[in-house]
């Protein structure tokens, strides 16, 4: 049996129900269904141990007796808990419903038969609401064999695609093929992590014999679906830097030392500093940088980019900075342009919205080389935008491009352009080694002095009065205010404040001609919002009423107070984004979270983040564990995370353990061409072929 036939090889797989499950499950080879793994185990035959429980997502029964019965009263609602021992250990039971009729129906002290999903946290094992029944009462039942749980749709469970089906599938399939699974780990690395085999590993996943099999098929499994990911992202990354020569910038001159003695606005923090050394190091060494810069709203991102980009200058290069907003490029001109003031540098800026005549212009001043810096959108990346010799490209909130278009800078020149890429979005740290573990990163971790962090207060929609009072204080202060709404169009599901209702009632309250308010959203004309825009960045307006296009791109000091409208409505990183939009300057600013009472779960868990600290990368790790990879890093990104049992939230150590792992079979084997290898190889090459052309591309 060839593991790359169609699922329709296995005997009592049809055609029709072949397509099937590969509209519903993504299951097309026999490969694909070797490699669809449980999500729980049904286990009511084995009895375990409290002693001998592993921590892995199985159910397990346990014979034990209930010796306390305790009510938790929490801040909302209440828990029961009960104490269960047997011969050799103490674990938990758990109830959050019901607690009342479970309360008065154990019987403490007596033998029970408890089954349900094991929990592991802080070194304890406990149960969530477990099946329970005295051992009595168990002894006169048949009981069932361990079995393995796939996931399903309601479209196969219809059809009668049950999971007794599949897992009969899955055993004729092992029955065939088990003799012939190839091992796909080098022994080193199998002896130095502890790996079972890859065929046990298989067996064990499908059909565990028992709790510690499981556990062992799981890591093992884990380890080698991250191992290949990081070793094509390790491989790319020594590809990188050995073999993808750069443009070499060997001089630190004129216009670089110019800018840092006349007009560098404030001494650079030292994580700058740092960050600046490490680009200075990757531009001089002959290689290509693709260099990831991460810092927070505010910690200086822009001037080490532009200090880059004057090492270019300096060696007879120009410099590019792409954003993937019109505002977000004005910004980046006006800050730029403001920067170089006084000096011989010519910037212009490309975006949609420039008008022929002036883009001939910006084209023929760029193949000239008279034209220094180009700041821009996707417009950067037409055919018609040739650059004399484009030395350093700058992305600006990268994950908003996808690979083809960034891929587009790379064949504007002979040798590519060294790649910056910023982002202010804070990455965990198993998801950066995960997604752009190709890439050097690089952390701005510190704020430029005098910067006061942001007080940030959740308050429900009954203290609008008080907030109202305390914006009227602030413009008294001579203050501006931001009021950020997440609804264009009033909408008859949700009950949100839409931004033209909320801009009437903000008019009633602050009424002219004492109050002068701004109102800007995406549905404006380009040249009506920035018009808007530059009335509050000249303070001639004390309120600026708008939506999220204002949480990238402005940067107005005076503005001391971000309200942010129906809050539970935004994500983590979008609200930590919106922050900062104020604390700008030296003025104590404020963040006010408006909430409706009716809050779930995980919006709790959001506003109580941003209450509690202003910390990016722990807000970041909040926002992972909520929403998981995929959703942080968007579809484009996050393609290489399409992960058929390893979690990066969960896995971490895991994850860290493969990557050292591939890091460590390179530098022993960078070409994979030890016979001990061989393995290894023909795995990596399928999966290369497979991923496409944008193997050098961040």
């Amino acid at each position: 049996m060839n593991l790359n036939n169609p699922i329709t090889y296995i005997k009592g797989i049809s055609v029709q129900r072949a397509t099937l499950m590969n509209t519903e499950l993504g299951i097309k080879t026999c490969n694909d269904l070797l490699h669809f793994f449980p999500f729980r185990y049904i286990d009511k035959t084995q009895f375990y141990s409290i002693i001998d429980l592993q921590p892995n997502s199985s159910e397990v029964q346990i014979i034990g007796k209930v010796t306390n019965v305790k009510l938790i009263t929490q801040k909302k609602g209440s828990r029961l808990v009960a104490k269960f021992q047997d011969a050799n250990g103490v674990m938990e039971l758990v109830w959050f419903k019901g607690q009342k009729w479970i309360k008065d129906s154990l019987k403490v002290n007596e033998p029970y038969v408890v089954y349900g999903k094991l929990n592991y946290y802080n070194g304890n094992f406990s149960i969530p609401h477990p099946e329970m029944e005295l051992l009595t009462d168990y002894k006169n039942k048949l009981q069932s064999k361990m079995q393995p749980v796939y996931p399903s749709t309601e479209r196969l469970i219809n059809t009668g695609l049950s999971n007794k089906l599949i897992r009969g599938y899955i055993q004729n399939l092992l029955q065939q093929i088990i003799d012939s699974i190839q091992e796909s780990l080098s022994n080193e690395i199998i002896d130095d992590f502890q790996l079972i085999s890859k065929k046990e590993a298989l067996l064990n996943i499908h059909f565990p014999k028992d709790q510690k099999k499981l556990a062992k098929a799981e890591f093992r499994l884990k380890f080698e679906e991250l191992f290949y990911i990081q070793l094509q992202l390790a491989r790319k990354k020594l590809i990188n830097k050995t073999k993808i020569k750069g443009v070499v910038f060997k001089n630190v001159g004129a216009v670089f030392n110019q800018f840092y003695s006349d007009n560098l606005p404030f001494e650079l923090t030292n994580a700058q500093k740092r960050v600046l050394k490490e680009i200075r190091k990757d531009v001089a060494s002959g290689a290509h940088m693709n260099r990831l810069l991460q810092g927070d709203v505010g910690s200086g991102k822009t001037i080490v980019a532009l200090l880059a980009m004057l090492l270019a200058i300096d060696n007879g290069f120009q410099a590019t900075i792409m954003a993937p907003t019109e505002i977000l490029a004005n910004q980046h001109y006006i800050a730029v342009s403001e920067l170089l003031k006084g000096m011989n540098i010519k910037v212009d800026i490309l975006t949609g919205s420039v008008k022929t005549k002036k883009r001939r212009e910006i084209h023929q001043n760029l193949e000239d080389g008279t034209l220094h810096i180009l700041v821009g959108t996707h417009a950067l990346l037409e055919d018609k935008v040739k650059f004399n010799n484009l030395g350093i490209a700058v992305i600006d909130e990268q994950h908003r491009f996808g690979v083809a278009q960034r891929s587009k800078l790379w064949i504007k020149n002979e040798l590519p352009p060294h790649i910056l890429v910023m982002t202010a979005t804070p990455i965990p740290r198993t998801l950066a080694m995960s997604v752009y573990g190709d890439l050097d990163i690089s952390v701005i971790d510190e704020l430029p002095p005098g910067r006061k962090e942001v007080k940030t207060i959740h308050r429900y929609d009954s203290n609008r009065l008080s907030v109202f009072k305390f914006m009227r204080d602030e413009i008294d202060k001579g203050r501006q205010i931001y009021i950020v709404y997440p609804l264009i169009q009033e909408s008859a599901l949700m009950d949100y404040k839409d931004l033209m209702d909320g801009y009437e009632s903000v008019s009633r309250e602050f009424q002219t001609p004492k109050y002068q308010i701004s109102i800007v959203h995406g549905q404006m004309k380009p040249k009506d919002k920035e018009l808007e825009m530059q009335r509050f960045v000249r303070g001639e307006t004390q309120i600026m009423v708008a939506t999220t296009v204002i949480e990238v791109g402005v940067n107005v000091p005076n503005a001391s107070v971000m309200i942010i409208e129906s809050a539970e409505r935004f994500g983590l990183s979008q609200l930590h984004q919106l922050r900062g939009r104020v604390g700008r300057g030296a003025d104590q600013s404020y963040c006010i979270l408006l909430t409706s009472f009716k809050l779930s779960a995980e919006a709790k868990t959001r506003l109580k983040t941003m209450v509690e600290t202003s910390d990016g990368f722990k807000i970041a790790e909040v926002d992972l564990k909520l929403r998981g990879p995929g959703n942080i890093m968007g579809t484009q990104q996050s393609g290489v995370l399409n992960l058929k049992i390893a979690d990066v939230v969960k896995d971490g150590s895991t994850l860290i353990k493969a990557r050292n792992a591939a890091i460590g079979l390179l530098q022993d084997d960078p070409r994979l061409e030890k016979l001990e290898n061989s393995g290894i190889l023909k795995i990596f090459k399928a999966i290369y072929k497979s991923s496409g052309i944008w193997s050098n591309i961040s």
